[in-house]
């Protein structure tokens, strides 16, 4: 039986689009993996681990070679120094390093903000504290909070606010005056940012801001991460949080009970991958920006009214030209008669019927792919 505390979740909507698209023999444009497989050097690394390293239990907060590697690229991106030892934690996945946050720093009763639409594992996490949420919209076409409203958000009991950019779903990359305003909100009334950063490197013409390298910053972030994304590899499950230590204790405490440690081979493989030179990040972005405008032009040409994100690798398109109802029956419309799964955005919502108009793709597969979706789209 599943608590009151998870009833309102009720089964992801992951799950239950998976199973609709099998059903139909739907393309699968709704969840969010790449249609194929991560760099050869980087499962190469983790076949020659199980191959010729430890297969037992590695550390509880991960072993000192990816450790030292995440340091190194933390120093690279955001030229902050951290010590591997003290400040990295390695997690299954930035879903379980989520839950070890949460768990680890909100008591019940405290108050965490979370930007919607928002991905399912927040108010999940903050449920699982007790917490209570208090929820700020991003405004489309552009995907903009109100200044206001985020002020109004902030009181006396707020313990955390989750940043997640570049954002999933709306693609945004908060700029440099958002970032500020929210280091301003966090330094006045003592709240500890958690900043999502799994889709850091997928950004077109806008730099993503490192959060913890923002004045006075660094000692009240919780900048969290993973390999999935980045090298194609979202099965791994590889993540870690990077903190000053009295906020990486509590994250510490928290993992040692959610799942302990993290596959050992998968550590030495993350650790070959986050040392890939600088030219596999420029092509990652160019990758990205070229299958986003395949899937933006295609889009608008079939009859949709689409922006192209800034980031991640989602696009939210307006479904309204079609006349099919809401997000959820036109996404249901889509798999059952056109053969293409997609994501309705309003299950990122809380209590708004802000999302219903919109409908998610992802664009993280093979151009034959996204073609032959575009081309049963023609048929809407």
């Amino acid at each position: 039986m599943v608590s009151d505390r998870f009833a309102p979740f009720g089964a992801t909507i992951f799950t239950t689009i998976t199973a609709l698209a099998r059903e139909h023999q739907a393309i699968d444009l709704g969840q969010g993996y790449p249609s194929w497989e991560g760099p050869d050097f980087v499962k190469q690394a983790a076949m020659n681990a199980i191959a010729v390293e430890s297969n037992q239990y590695p550390p509880s907060m991960g072993i000192p070679v990816l450790q030292e590697a995440i340091c190194d690229r933390f120093l690279q991106v955001s030229g902050l120094q951290i010590d591997p030892i003290v400040e990295v934690t390695v997690t299954s996945g930035c879903t379980e390093a989520l839950a070890a946050t949460f768990l680890g720093l909100v008591n019940p009763g405290d108050e965490v903000i979370l930007f919607e639409p928002t991905y399912d594992a927040y108010p999940v996490g903050c449920a699982m504290a007790g917490a209570t949420v208090r929820y700020v919209t991003l405004h489309g076409p552009d995907f903009r909070f109100d200044e206001a409203q985020l002020r109004a958000a902030f009181g006396s009991r707020t313990r955390l606010i989750v940043v997640n950019t570049p954002h999933n779903p709306t693609g945004r990359v908060f700029d440099a005056g958002e970032m500020a305003l929210i280091s301003e909100l966090c330094r006045e009334y003592d709240v500890v940012a958690v900043t999502d950063e799994v889709y850091e490197y997928i950004t077109y013409g806008r730099d993503h801001i490192r959060m913890a390298a923002l004045p006075g910053m660094w000692e009240r972030t919780i900048t969290l991460s993973s390999i999935g994304k980045t090298f194609s590899l979202t099965g791994w499950k590889t993540g870690w949080a990077i903190a000053p230590a009295h906020l990486t204790q509590p994250i510490r405490a928290a993992h040692q009970y959610l799942t302990f440690t993290t596959p050992n081979p998968m550590q030495y493989g993350s650790a070959a991958a986050l040392r890939a030179p600088e030219a596999y990040f420029t092509e990652l972005r160019a990758m990205y920006l070229s299958k986003r405008d395949l899937l933006v032009d295609g889009l608008r040409s079939v009859g949709f009214t689409a922006e192209a994100p800034e980031g991640a690798y989602y696009v939210l398109a307006d479904h309204r030209p079609f006349g099919l109802g809401t997000d959820v029956e036109f996404v249901q419309h889509l798999i059952t008669e056109i053969g293409v799964a997609a994501i309705p955005p309003s299950v990122f919502y809380h209590g708004s019927d802000e999302g219903t108009h919109l409908v998610r793709f992802a664009f993280c597969k093979d151009e034959g792919t996204l073609e032959q979706a575009l081309e049963r789209m023609s048929g809407l």
